[in-house]
């Protein structure tokens, strides 16, 4: 599919806004030009326009985190670019966390656990046929909250599960974006 022509403003530039791929989380909003837009297709790294440096701005070539595209995307006016990269950092700043950033953030606590093991985590890292049996316990809990208590204890008996299937899929090498993939998968 050929890519479409798009509508850059009077100074040549369109906006693009930068999601991660994985999290949805929007990173942030910058600007492109022809030859930023030309050399994140063919490179498959983003590349931006700079407008307060007046010049084309290849995203971590000076700190090493470079941000892979995944996808560009456009709206209907081909005015402005939405694109979704894997990043290599972005986990500093304030700590308050929006909530869709909770699952990303327990899986970088968890590969924070796999690399340092301690407290409860690090216990069940170590026995990976004790964390199957805590995702069946948590299973069973949510299921009887469902049907017998608020749904505040709902809510937390879900949350108890969604830890332990992250550490579950921790253990074997994977996150909860290959299960996000499976059920996109599934969509089609």
């Amino acid at each position: 599919m050929e890519a479409p022509q798009i509508n850059f403003d009077s100074s040549g530039l369109v906006p693009c806004v930068i999601q991660d791929w994985r999290t949805g989380e929007v990173l942030t909003l910058a600007y492109m030009n022809e030859e930023a837009l030309r050399l994140s297709r063919e490179t498959g790294e983003l590349h931006l326009y700079s407008r307060s440096r007046d010049e084309l701005w290849h995203k971590g070539a000076t700190s090493g985190n470079t941000q892979a595209v995944k996808a560009l995307r456009y709206d209907c006016d081909v005015d402005a670019v939405l694109a979704l990269v894997e990043r290599t950092c972005f986990f500093a700043g304030e700590r308050q966390s929006a909530p869709h950033e909770a699952l990303p953030g327990l899986e970088r606590t968890i590969d924070e656990r796999v690399a340092q093991p301690s407290g409860y985590t690090g216990e069940l890292l170590a026995d990976p046929p004790f964390i199957g049996e805590k995702v069946r316990e948590e299973a069973e809990e949510v299921a009887r909250a469902a049907r017998e208590e608020s749904d505040e204890r709902v809510a937390e008996e879900a949350a108890d599960v969604l830890y332990h299937l992250a550490v579950l899929l921790k253990s074997r090498g994977l996150s909860l974006a290959d299960a996000e993939e499976v059920l996109l998968g599934r969509r089609r």
